[in-house]
């Protein structure tokens, strides 16, 4: 279902060399049959189609406020807060203007999620095989650091595009209503470089929310089977393995929410405006303008914690479905579902 931390290589049952086995043993007692070889090509792609459920849709589903809240980081004398935001929304073009951008974000962060989880498991599966088993496990955090800023590098170059008119559907009104409008319009007037300006605010944004999200995701889950769940993972039902992949998701969420918001308000602001760059606008917001929209408040006053503390539960909400939806697409394909890290015999002989 998962590899939280495991790259353990094929589960007992499955026929065929075994590929990336790093450290601990097969599923103990695992008996149901997996389709497919862990880290051959058809698993990885296989993951790549789970990242792009699990980002394309949780994204897209919140689009009404990730709309408000780039209104609230691009104008915020117009948008001083979440309800005064979707109030003018509404005032100004209705209802269906809650769910503008919503084509850009589907695709483009479909196209990062391919990236983003498929190019983990590769990654993962390379980085590990440099390290050796014992390495691999001694560094485990340091290689899911790295294995997920790999991926995001490459995923984020495949977002670009789409994040640029989506902000510019979003934040310029009367640009355009729709993808189709847009995109050709950005591209008559600055060029191929109107979609890629924004990609290295894009990394500083999401290389660090990435590497937070995987790394204490992967130990999270660790920890949890190692103090928290009453029985070996081997003896979890399927649902309970997705439980603890919501509740790992959930804690990860929290933690990488905040280290990558600064940028993401230069990323709103830069696509907004024309011949800008990432320096300038960040000289102009100064340090409290980077920090605008992290907790979409009521307004600036009595009632704002309750407001930071419903974002907060957003974040995690959001990044748990992500896992959710993931683990369910290994879960529904019969993937490779590697047990949480563990020591490898040899390291665990010498201790």
């Amino acid at each position: 279902m998962r590899d939280a931390g495991g790259y353990k290589g094929r589960q007992a049952g499955s026929t065929g060399p075994l590929r990336g086995r790093l450290w601990g043993a097969a599923v103990a007692g695992e008996e149901e049959k997996q389709s497919y070889e862990y880290g051959s090509t058809r698993y990885l792609l296989l993951c790549g189609l789970g990242g792009m459920l699990s980002c394309g849709l949780t994204h897209t589903a919140i689009v009404p406020l990730d709309l408000v809240k780039c209104c609230m980081q691009a104008d915020p004398g117009k948008y001083k807060g979440i309800l005064s935001g979707f109030s003018a929304t509404v005032r100004e073009d209705g209802l269906r203007g809650l769910a503008r951008g919503w084509a850009p974000t589907l695709l483009g962060y479909s196209l990062q999620g391919l990236f983003k989880f498929g190019l983990y498991e590769v990654f993962k599966i390379r980085y590990s095989e440099l390290l050796g088993p014992e390495g691999a496990y001694e560094w485990r955090t340091s290689l899911y650091l790295a294995a997920s800023a790999s991926a995001e590098f490459f995923a984020d170059v495949a977002l670009a595009p789409m994040e640029a008119v989506k902000v510019r559907m979003q934040t310029q009104p009367g640009f355009a209503r729709m993808l189709r409008a847009a995109a050709p319009r950005m591209f008559a007037e600055e060029g191929l470089w109107a979609f890629y300006k924004g990609v290295a605010p894009l990394w500083l944004r999401q290389i660090p929310y990435t590497m937070m999200k995987f790394a204490c995701f992967e130990r999270t889950v660790e920890a949890l089977y190692k103090y928290v769940v009453p029985k070996p993972q081997c003896q979890c039902t399927k649902a309970e393995q997705l439980a603890v992949t919501f509740v790992a998701g959930y804690i990860a969420g929290i933690f990488c929410a905040v280290g990558s918001h600064p940028a993401d308000s230069v990323v709103s602001v830069l696509n907004k405006e024309k011949g800008s760059t990432a320096f300038e606008v960040l000289r102009r917001l100064g340090f409290k303008g980077v920090w605008k929209g992290l907790f979409a408040r009521i307004d600036e006053g009595a009632g704002g914690w309750f407001w930071d503390f419903i974002s907060i539960i957003m974040i995690g909400t959001l990044t748990a479905l992500q896992w959710f939806i993931y683990d369910s697409v290994k879960v529904y394909f019969k993937l490779p579902r590697p047990p949480a890290a563990q020591a490898p015999p040899t390291q665990k002989q010498q201790e």
